[in-house]
């Protein structure tokens, strides 16, 4: 898989700058602690220009209790390593015992402040209770997952018996903020492990998976990103991938930044855990830091692990390549032309691009099509027929006929058989039967034999549509409950019983992508942890927008509007443009420019 650098994240190195505003600190909006006034919520603050840092300010002499918990919440957004200032809010025993890393949550708009108080005014305990409507949890372990309903939280204030300053001696743990102040201090990275579910006798290199998680933008973010990924991965995709860093391996003691040099190299040095590491695991090692530093600042090329005094290896961009199995960029894009035939034109921007038939049976319009899949070596392809009825597999180097098919539907409708079929980076071959009477997700070992049934016991609802990750690893799949399609997304695990069995397939852990959207009608993974999706929300018209597997939205614009699409396709790299089937035959979206008809055909697709 290539690291496709989606989002904000990875777009250019940040340079954060400190200005002095509003006295000694700048404060986000350049607004000051209110110390008297009615009681409120604190507003998430608007975006703010990304090299700004912003910093609180300390809590006023003789603050009122109002003032105090606006100060603190206010504190929360600032881009203070620490939370330094947000504990000068806090009583002495309170700051030793509240863990901000340990979650954020995230609500539409800042958190509100009802008063509670306990005793009269003159009283020396006061409480609070902070509001707000959910919209998204980030776990100790940089986690998001979408969320929703009712936000409350109690906070007790106490006021020094000597000093008579209020301080909150009770708070919830972790952080509390809008969602706007979210985006501004946090962004979206991939970390990137290895997939260690890999299909029985597949001799494929092991895929590179990005895990995605959000850290603070403007604290340090490179040195976040390695000890995240020195942490392991999240608890949802540790089930299928693996760490080649040995246990306990951390950055050695002292080590507070990491910064690329000007020869865009990344020293990393590390504890004596992984001093006596061979150099094919180190080797792997610099693989999965090269890959998360790129996403993070694109410019880096090299990496070099230290260990001591030690020098244990280094690696360069171009020769990454042979310590993971990547996915090669495609020759072409595939789809079905007005003469059944399974035809492919270059990829890229030509502004007359020309298509010609595949060769073998696909290409000779033998057989009615309704959709295909190519392999992502474009050595063979996968097509339904257009009753949806009957699937096949076929070579796209040479002449072989169409034969028989590897698969069948029974379904009485042909909205109710095959959905279109999807490959992933070991040449397996996944598609979902919607037969009412027998609804299945199949796997088809190398597009052939008989086919698995795919167990996925959190599955509520009929699947409507299939797209497996290159590496394998993971599923997205739209659902179909009642009124409502979902796009889910779901991790893949292999178990091998028995040394000669076939082996068990299971997709755990379902999680939405598109929260607010009730209707998906079409979708592509579109980069290593992001889709393009089509769809609308609640009573509104189609929309076409970035999702990110943990259901947050990229940074950056969507894709430009276009009606009528039917199907989507993207490549894994961000370089090639989005490419549709509408209702006026097959279009194309060039980066930065408006949807463009190609020409005539249907049912467009990248290998995949």
């Amino acid at each position: 898989m290539g690291a496709d650098r989606e989002g904000g994240a990875g777009r250019r190195p940040l340079r954060a700058a400190t200005y002095a505003a509003c006295g000694a600190v700048l404060l986000a909006g350049c607004a000051s602690m209110p110390d008297s006034g009615d009681l409120s919520g604190v507003d998430s603050t608007p975006r703010q220009d990304t090299q700004v840092r912003v910093f609180a300010m300390p809590p006023q002499e003789d603050a009122q209790p109002s003032d105090i918990v606006s100060g603190f919440l206010e504190a929360l957004t600032s881009d203070d390593p620490n939370y330094s200032t947000a504990r000068q809010y806090l009583t002495k025993t309170a700051s030793q015992t509240w863990k901000p890393g340990q979650s954020s949550t995230v609500l539409a708009n800042g958190p509100g402040i009802d008063p509670n108080r306990l005793g009269g005014r003159e009283g020396d305990d006061l409480s609070f209770t902070l509001t707000g409507t959910r919209v998204a949890n980030v776990d100790e372990q940089q986690a998001y997952s979408p969320a929703d309903g009712p936000y409350d939280a109690p906070v007790h204030l106490t006021r020094d018996k000597k000093t008579k300053q209020w301080r909150i001696d009770r708070l919830p743990q972790g952080i509390v903020m809008g969602k706007s102040d979210f985006q501004r201090n946090y962004m979206s990275v991939n970390k990137y492990y290895f997939a260690s579910n890999a299909a029985a006798g597949s001799t494929t290199q092991p895929a590179a998976v990005a895990d995605p998680v959000y850290i603070r933008r403007r604290v340090d973010p490179m040195t976040q990103m390695v000890r995240s990924l020195l942490n392991g991965p999240t608890n949802w995709l540790d089930h299928v991938v693996r760490t080649s860093f040995p246990t306990g391996t951390a950055l050695k003691d002292g080590v507070t930044a990491l910064t690329p040099d000007d020869q865009n190299t990344l020293t990393v040095p590390l504890n004596e855990r992984a001093r006596r590491v061979g150099q094919g695991q180190c080797n792997e090692m610099a693989a999965q830091l090269l890959f998360t530093a790129q996403n993070l600042t694109p410019a880096v090329d090299q990496v070099e692990l230290q260990s001591g005094n030690s020098r244990l290896c280094s690696l360069r961009e171009a020769d990454a390549a042979t310590v993971r199995g990547s996915v090669q960029q495609p020759g072409y894009l595939y789809f079905i032309d007005g003469k059944n035939r399974l035809v492919r034109m270059g990829t890229g921007n030509n502004p007359t691009p020309k298509a010609e038939p595949v060769a073998g049976a696909l290409g000779a319009g033998e057989k009615e099509l309704r959709s295909v899949a190519v392999s992502h070596d474009e050595y063979k392809a996968a097509a339904v027929s257009g009753d949806g009825k009957e699937l096949y597999v076929a070579s796209l180097v040479s002449g072989d006929s169409l034969g028989t098919p590897v698969l069948t539907s029974h379904a009485k409708s042909d909205k109710d058989r095959l959905t279109a079929p999807s490959w992933d980076v070991y040449g397996d071959l996944w598609v979902a039967d919607r037969d009412p009477g027998n609804p299945r997700l199949l796997l088809l070992e190398q597009g052939r034999g008989e086919p698995l049934a795919v167990k996925i016991p959190e599955l509520n609802g009929r699947i409507k549509d299939v797209r497996v990750a290159a590496d394998g690893v993971r599923i997205a799949l739209v659902v179909a409950k009642g009124s409502t399609k979902s796009l889910l997304i779901g991790r893949i695990e292999r178990r091998q019983e028995a040394a000669e069995g076939r082996p068990t397939v299971s997709v755990l852990g379902l999680h939405t992508a598109t929260p607010e959207l009730q209707d998906v009608t079409a979708m592509s993974w579109a980069g290593d942890s992001r889709l393009v999706v089509v769809g609308r929300e609640q009573g509104g018209l189609q929309t076409m927008r970035y999702a990110q597997v943990d259901g947050s939205t990229p940074e950056g614009p969507a894709p430009a509007a276009l009606s009528g699409i039917k199907e989507i396709t993207a490549a894994e790299s961000d370089r090639l443009p989005l490419v549709a089937g509408s209702e006026d035959g097959i279009v194309r979206l060039p980066s930065g420019g408006q949807w463009q008809k190609v020409t005539d055909g249907v049912a467009p697709v990248y290998p995949g």
